[in-house]
């Protein structure tokens, strides 16, 4: 394919990797984004003059229409995990989808792969899973033919998961088990699932399919937290922690959140209530629908990813090993 595909979302930590992989198949790309300067490294990923990258708020019909125009397929990464200000959940992983469908199709796009989650579900309790089913149903009422795609947890050197609890395992002395640690994941790589996302972007067999993604391993929320300590080289209690005392917590970070929408300046909360909702179900893929392998992508062991970035949390960095050889000399 040579064609123009539209990346709505691809300066963000997945959109970054299906950019690669659409480069690498020879299609053109446009990355459409909210902030395009955080984009201008992406041009690097292909040819010249075969990535460009746009503004384009999915708030603003006009921005959204332009980022289509001449565009064979479009690929919907745009999602929030918290309502902020104006980036609400309602808005962007609900409407937002809606808008980005209903001008794709008056458009002649002939292709949509959307980005959805595993848990999207019209009577979940999390406004989170709610609105990202909505944005499916919003996608698939303008294009029955469209891709759904989704995915568990995403690892990689920019997550926003290990990443966390690695940093928050660095400065206390205990880290949370949230509900008892029993809520079980299938993390699955960036790299594996940007190739899975430009595969159904090419594929036009795969057309009407829903698919939900992980990787090759299902783990406990405790032994994800045994994975960091062991990868940070850090000794630190787990600590169960109820839903309820947890639920308290994420309405602190809800007030976080809303500060961080009207000051901006503001850190991301470390989890919100509505998260919280999300850890009271599993996040593996149902075995009845179509996966990773189908798209074509062998899935990548979380244990031969983690080490290449939790490094950076030890005592002494990537020295550390070097550190703790010269001190037993």
């Amino acid at each position: 394919m040579h064609g123009l595909v539209t990346v709505f979302g691809g300066t963000g930590f997945v959109g970054r990797q299906v950019v690669r992989a659409l480069a690498k198949s020879g299609a053109r790309i446009r990355v459409a984004s909210r902030r395009p300067g955080r984009g201008y490294r992406l041009r690097m990923l292909g040819d010249v003059g075969q990535i460009e990258v746009v503004q384009a708020n999915v708030r603003d019909e006009a921005s959204v229409s332009r980022a289509l125009d001449g565009a064979e397929a479009v690929v919907n990464l745009v999602a929030v995990l918290f309502n902020s200000g104006r980036q609400t959940f309602a808005d962007l992983n609900e409407t937002g989808a809606a808008t980005i469908a209903r001008i794709a199709a008056k458009k002649g796009v002939s292709r949509f792969v959307q980005i959805s989650a595993i848990g999207a579900n019209v009577n979940s309790p999390s406004e989170y899973a709610r609105t990202k089913a909505a944005g499916e149903a919003a996608v698939r009422a303008a294009y029955p033919g469209a891709v759904i795609i989704r995915p568990s947890i995403v690892f990689g050197p920019e997550d926003d998961f290990f990443n966390r609890f690695a940093a928050l395992a660095a400065v206390l002395p205990a880290l949370p088990l949230i509900g008892g640690g029993e809520t079980r994941f299938q993390p699955v790589f960036v790299g594996d699932l940007g190739q899975a996302i430009a595969r159904a972007v090419m594929d036009k067999g795969l057309a009407g399919q829903t698919f939900e993604v992980g990787g090759p391993s299902v783990y406990t929320f405790r032994e994800l937290m045994e994975l960091v300590l062991k990868e940070t080289q850090r000794k630190r209690a787990l600590i169960s922690l109820p839903f309820g005392p947890a639920g308290l917590i994420g309405k602190l970070g809800d007030v976080q959140a809303a500060i961080k929408g009207a000051v901006g300046l503001v850190p991301a909360p470390q989890i919100t209530s509505d998260q919280i909702e999300l850890l009271k179900s599993d996040n593996v893929p149902d075995l009845s629908l179509p996966g990773l392998e189908e798209l074509g992508v062998q899935g990548t062991a979380l244990e031969s990813v983690l080490p290449t970035y939790l490094y950076r949390y030890r005592k002494g960095g990537q020295f550390a090993d070097l550190m703790a050889e010269a001190g037993k000399a």
